[in-house]
């Protein structure tokens, strides 16, 4: 008989437990368990065929149906799960609720002699307890600033220095920005994005702040839980200000790689915003290789919205901190954690 396992037992499995999702392509590509290996019992096509059967004829053929999809593909099925189980022979699976698609699949195995782990409730039952999290209150502290302040790089340097640091960019694959997508991979659906904020969640001491950048709703076309959003806008705020000098050198540096087509094709995504004439001219300048005046008029529209945004929040929760344009980003972080300490 396989192991039941409940979410928290397998949270605790995670690096040590090879994982199987027996549910269709589509299915996984909406969202599965983060380190999970897809191996579906049946296809997009096969799925689509069993449940139109089992709604229009009944469980009986759906069943018989299943069967000869399945057949052919069990001794396939075997080879896979045992190269990813290797020497221990152990492997966890799951389907949607838990039920006859990982049930058959931990039998097949089991008679191959695996040693088999079933998530209880399947991946609906992991997606109840990612939700369940977020509703939670979390000790949330969020670093602000206007664009090009080098907030992702603070973080991460105070990732180094032993703090309690999530990267929602870099979970998202995007920026933020109308230029955020630039050098990322494929952005992961939104409810991909919420099952590895909450695996990294639950690495983390609840106890003890977590730091975070002040980000709007959505990252390109992720969109943060509403619960977590509204934590982040209630929670205190540590706004970095930085001179624009420098965050104009920044963005330079950051996005001045990219070619002139890419961040053109950017900048026509907020042209209305822009104003025709405000974005005739920061084109003109583009083609001209003048970016530092490109990159001193987007800033300057971004700290127009950004100012907008920032100014919804609770003032008192925002500590504007000032920093000379010479110091390092492993200063600025010790000068952050100082006044956070206080």
């Amino acid at each position: 008989m396989p192991v039941i396992l409940q979410t928290e037992e397998l949270l605790n499995m995670y690096s040590s437990l090879p994982m199987l999702d027996v549910r269709s392509e589509g299915e996984y590509a909406q969202g599965h368990i983060p380190g999970a290996i897809n191996m579906p019992l049946f296809n997009n096509e096969e799925r689509a065929v069993v449940g139109t059967l089992y709604k229009q004829t009944g469980k009986e053929a759906a069943l018989e149906k299943g069967l000869e999809f399945v057949g052919p593909k069990m001794a396939s099925m075997v080879r896979q799960a045992r190269e990813i189980a290797g020497a221990s022979k152990k492997i966890a699976l799951y389907c949607w609720r838990g039920g006859m698609r990982s049930g058959s699949i931990a039998w097949l195995l089991e008679t191959a002699g695996l040693e088999v782990f079933l998530l209880q409730g399947g991946y609906k039952a992991y997606r109840r307890a990612v939700l369940e999290l977020f509703d939670q209150p979390l000790p949330l502290k969020i670093l602000g600033g206007y664009t090009g302040s080098a907030k992702t790089e603070i973080l991460q340097e105070m990732k180094t220095m032993g703090v309690q640091v999530i990267d929602l960019e870099a979970l998202a694959h995007h920026k933020g920005s109308a230029f955020g997508a630039l050098g990322q991979p494929q952005q992961p659906t939104s409810e991909q994005f919420e099952n590895e904020l909450y695996r990294q969640l639950c690495q983390m001491d609840l106890s003890q702040p977590i730091w975070m950048e002040d980000e709007s709703r959505n990252m390109g076309k992720v969109y943060l839980p509403q619960q977590l959003y509204r934590r982040i806008q209630e929670c205190s705020m540590y706004f970095i200000e930085r001179p624009l000098k420098v965050r104009v050198e920044f963005l330079m540096q950051h996005y001045g790689i990219f070619p002139i087509s890419a961040l053109e094709e950017a900048i026509h995504k907020i042209k209305k915003r822009l104003g025709d004439e405000l974005f005739r001219y920061i084109l003109e300048q583009l083609h001209a290789g003048n970016l530092r005046d490109v990159c001193t008029k987007l800033l300057n529209y971004y700290d127009r919205a950004y100012y907008r945004l920032t100014s919804q929040r609770n003032q008192e929760l925002v500590l504007r901190i000032p920093f000379p344009d010479q110091l390092t980003i492993h200063q600025i972080a010790e000068m952050i954690l100082t006044y956070e300490s206080h």
